[in-house]
């Protein structure tokens, strides 16, 4: 029986958590050899421009309206990504850094219902207490002590969720209605070009931001091979490949809860930690992994239910 979108959207978001996880070592080991903002515009711009070369025909296609809304989700991208990579620079714990990011995945059901009126399955509700409670688990191992790390990581969770709900939308054909009270037919931006533009604008941003505020010289006189694979391995996995699977993920799901998903990239971050770090984990971190599993069990039982009853049903008929 072939996947629905809906399914292939769960699965590709699954294996975009993984990327993402892995992302986390390329940057940390980045940050540690030159200036953070700097390193996120060699990053972004690297990684867009690559997508670029690809998306061009598509790129060409675009409206103006499109191309306005998919500049906005990078604009918003940008903004979230420069809190996070100074939380990462300043942050002493990776795996806290991790619990607060991934909060921006749990807020995002509420932003898309306060903010553009989305209605959300009961079970997200649910789902969200339990996500939070196995982040905490998972992640706070230390406790949680206030520093200015956690500070840029909590702003960017919820700038994070803006841009989750700004991207879906943007990436999937949708009616609304104008001040004139029309309804007005706003097309969906591909998810290569919309992809592309937003780590573009991304790439613009956190350049921008770091001409003015770091210096580049040492960098450039001090910079290595080992900078450079640093570089380019985030770039290509951690940026172009992730974030273009991401954007179709979300395309094929109109609704934004389906980013909840998203909560795995901790749990991933915490295994990759402990084997490239040398760290373990605890009972009570593998107790966090449990709750998070289990908030997306209930994040998604109307999907898994619907497929469990057709798998019934073909047996009976079998």
């Amino acid at each position: 029986m072939p996947l629905s979108n809906t399914h292939k959207s769960d699965l590709l978001l699954v294996v975009v958590t993984l990327m993402a996880a892995i992302s986390w070592i390329f940057s940390k080991e980045a940050v540690l050899l030159m200036p953070p903002l700097m390193f996120m515009a060699l990053r972004f711009l690297l990684a867009g421009s690559v997508l670029a070369v690809i998306a061009w025909p598509s790129l060409k296609r675009l409206s103006l309206d499109q191309f306005k809304r998919s500049a906005g989700v990078g604009l918003v991208f940008g903004v979230a990504m420069s809190f996070w990579v100074m939380g990462l620079f300043h942050v002493t714990h990776i795996g806290e850094g991790a619990f607060l990011t991934s909060l921006g995945v749990v807020i995002v059901p509420v932003i898309a219902r306060v903010i553009f009126q989305e209605a959300q399955p009961l079970s997200t509700w649910f789902a969200i207490p339990v996500a939070v409670g196995g982040l905490a688990l998972l992640s706070l191992k230390n406790g949680f002590r206030p520093e200015i790390g956690q500070i840029f990581f909590v702003v960017a969770a919820f700038i994070f969720a803006l841009y989750f709900t700004l991207n879906t939308r943007a990436a999937n054909q949708r009616t609304v209605i104008n001040h004139r009270g029309e309804s007005v037919e706003k097309h969906r931006v591909p998810a290569l070009p919309l992809t592309t533009i937003a780590l573009l604008t991304v790439g613009t941003v956190t350049l921008t931001e770091s001409v003015l505020l770091e210096p580049w010289t040492p960098t450039l006189e001090n910079f290595s091979g080992i900078l450079a694979g640093w570089v380019i391995a985030s770039a290509v996995v951690g940026t172009a490949g992730r974030f273009l699977l991401q954007t179709y993920a979300q395309s094929l799901a109109t609704h934004s809860h389906g980013v909840v998903i998203l909560v795995l990239e901790p749990v991933w971050v915490a295994l990759f930690a402990a084997g490239w770090f040398s760290e373990s984990m605890s009972t009570t971190q593998l107790a966090g992994c449990g709750l998070i599993f289990l908030a997306l069990l209930i994040n998604r039982w109307g999907v898994l239910s619907k497929a469990i009853k057709g798998w019934a049903r073909k047996q009976k008929t079998a």
